[in-house]
């Protein structure tokens, strides 16, 4: 018996293909389309507290940033393209980005400050996949926000706790900081920001 084979999806038929208006969310992971579960309510109150103080301190600072509501971020090795919790993009940047204007997709690492996973049960695609991806774009920080400790041992220790992990880009390379309880969070991106991992992680009860 001969088994049909797969034949990987293109980024360029994959953001034509995309439905409007369909009120879901959908990434490419090499060449095959991948229906994103909705995130449950805990997972949005996170991702909508970080949002609101993301917004507030670029507002604050007059810095030329915004949060688009579905954009996506292509892949710069593979036919793959990923729908961040939170992007955070520098408007002036995208003059370079040839998606942006007709599929709104960035894929230069000048183009995003910042970019957000707010880990659920699929927490392997955030610490694996995306790590590996972000870096190769160059996004300059990457935080992995893990509210409930769902995290392999190997990234988040054990016992598993609420861990956020900061990845800042140094020599073309993630470097990582870990952030639990009390701790005040550092981010390059915004080196002002006051807020505790734990605000962030309460966020959610």
């Amino acid at each position: 018996m001969t088994q049909a084979l797969f034949k990987p999806i293109t980024v360029k038929d994959f953001l034509e293909w995309i439905p409007e208006n369909s009120g879901k969310r959908y990434e490419l992971h090499n060449g095959a389309i991948v229906e994103m579960s909705q995130p449950v309510g805990e997972h949005e109150e996170v991702t909508g507290f970080l949002n609101t103080q993301l917004v507030v301190e670029f507002t604050r600072l007059k810095l030329p940033f915004f949060i688009p509501k579905t954009a996506l971020v292509q892949s710069a090795t593979s036919q793959s393209t990923y729908s961040p919790d939170i992007l955070v993009l520098n408007k002036p940047a995208l003059k370079s980005e040839e998606l942006w204007a007709k599929y709104s997709t960035v894929e230069r690492g000048a183009s995003i400050p910042l970019v957000v996973e707010v880990v659920s049960t699929n927490w392997r695609d955030d610490y694996y996949k995306k790590q590996g991806e972000y870096e190769e774009i160059k996004i300059p920080e990457y935080w992995i926000v893990d509210y409930l400790g769902l995290g392999g041992m190997k990234y988040i220790g054990d016992p598993k706790q609420p861990t956020l992990s900061i990845y800042n880009l140094v020599n073309e390379e993630y470097q990582v900081t870990q952030f639990r309880g009390d701790d005040r969070i550092v981010s390059i991106a915004f080196p002002e920001l006051n807020l505790t991992a734990q605000q962030i992680f309460q966020a959610a009860l």
